[in-house]
């Protein structure tokens, strides 16, 4: 059995909400040592578990951790942070461009305080630009970037991504960006500073809505609802079966012949208006009807079950209660059922990057605010128990 890819690597986390902390996440169940860094009173997730009896995003995105509390507004606080990262390896961040370097400890001091270190930051537009120090939020960043303007039915109002994607899209550039810097450091020993925009890192997820845009001369932008962002494929869409919804797309010619056959209706598959991509996209109206009069005809679970015999891309709509229970990811190991000291019962998520050779690591609750900070200051950077009372009782941690 292999070891894991960054089972040598010390990450200090000051990731809050999804971006960063889903990044160290990454990191974490990679094998590195993670030290989540809170102020005292938590990061804003944790502030949701006053809501209800905890915070679900919170156990999702922090387990495998270490964590910690550090008031970077008290000069022992940053020295506490010079500390760690002289230390450490990694810095993560996602505050708003220019915070930590108005607290004394931004990138040029931590690189300079350590020169193997690679110093990663995420934020909404980059730290450089007009609108470095716009508030970005992953629905903001959503509104402004296009992705808005493209969701939604075309007679309605723009529309939200479901997920928070453009957190998530930042996150795992910023995963990529640091394993990198960390593969040059091992060419050139120096680490250095690397950052995402949330902004520039979905743009490329809009290319169909793009080709589209473009294909018009730049004249309009057309929400599409469920079909192609580009309109340029039909069948695809999302249909209604007996029992539910269903989406169905063929990507190639063969795909609509074999759906033709399926549905009874084997003449589509030689009709000339129906013959590739560009015909049926002229017809799509007309496509969508004689796939839905099939459809309805069967349930979500039967219309998935024809589509795999005769390898067709199709798949039933599903709702989260059967997403979490996914007897797939179950068995893979991306989800497991987990007793949470906090939540109770819940179904948390592994990494979905799997290293050949190496289990995936098992799960270990996201920590409690602080819940680390004796083996930390203690153990990682040689603290007496008398310096760790001193630095509770100045409110450095």
């Amino acid at each position: 059995m292999q070891g894991y890819p960054l089972r040598d690597i010390t990450v200090i986390d000051l990731g809050q909400i999804y971006q960063g902390p889903y990044a160290t996440f990454l990191m974490a169940m990679a094998g590195a040592r993670v030290i989540k860094v809170e102020p005292p009173t938590g990061e804003p997730v944790r502030a949701r578990a006053n809501i209800s009896r905890g915070s679900l995003p919170l156990a999702m995105l922090n387990s495998n951790k270490q964590g910690i509390t550090l008031n970077l507004k008290t000069a022992r606080g940053r020295e506490l942070l010079i500390e760690l990262v002289k230390r450490g390896d990694v810095l993560l961040e996602n505050y708003a461009p220019g915070v930590l370097d108005r607290l004394g400890v931004g990138a040029a001091v931590l690189t300079k305080a350590n020169p193997r270190l690679v110093y990663a930051s995420g934020s909404g537009y980059g730290r450089s630009g007009p609108k470095r120090d716009f508030l970005a939020m992953d629905l903001t960043v959503q509104a402004i970037g296009g992705v808005m303007a493209t969701t939604g039915e075309p007679d309605g109002p723009p529309m939200k991504a479901g997920p928070a994607f453009a957190d998530f899209l930042g996150a795992t550039h910023l995963y990529g960006g640091i394993v990198t810097a960390l593969y040059e450091r091992e060419k050139t020993g120096r680490g250095r500073v690397i950052e995402v925009s949330m902004q520039e890192a979905l743009y490329p997820a809009l290319a169909s809505a793009l080709g589209m845009h473009y294909w018009q001369d730049g004249k309009t932008t057309t929400r599409t609802g469920n079909r192609h962002s580009g309109l340029s494929m039909a069948p695809y869409n999302v249909y209604r079966a007996s029992d539910g919804h269903v989406a169905v797309i063929c990507v190639k010619d063969e795909h609509w012949k074999s759906l033709a056959r399926v549905m009874g209706r084997p003449d589509l598959a030689d009709d000339p208006r129906f013959a590739n991509h560009t015909l049926r996209a002229a017809a799509m109206d007309e496509v969508d009807a004689l796939v839905e009069t099939w459809t309805l005809r069967h349930s979500k679970d039967e219309i998935f079950d024809i589509a795999r015999q005769h390898k067709i891309p199709a798949a039933p709509v599903r709702d989260l209660t059967e997403v979490t229970n996914d007897p797939h990811m179950h068995e893979r190991g991306m989800l497991r059922f987990m007793e949470h000291p906090e939540l109770g019962r819940v179904v948390l998520p592994n990494s979905p990057i799997r290293y050949e050779g190496s289990p995936l690591l098992e799960l270990i609750p996201s920590p409690e605010l602080g819940q680390h900070n004796r083996d930390v200051y203690c153990g990682f950077l040689g603290l007496s128990e008398g310096e760790l009372e001193g630095l509770k009782a100045e409110g450095a941690i």
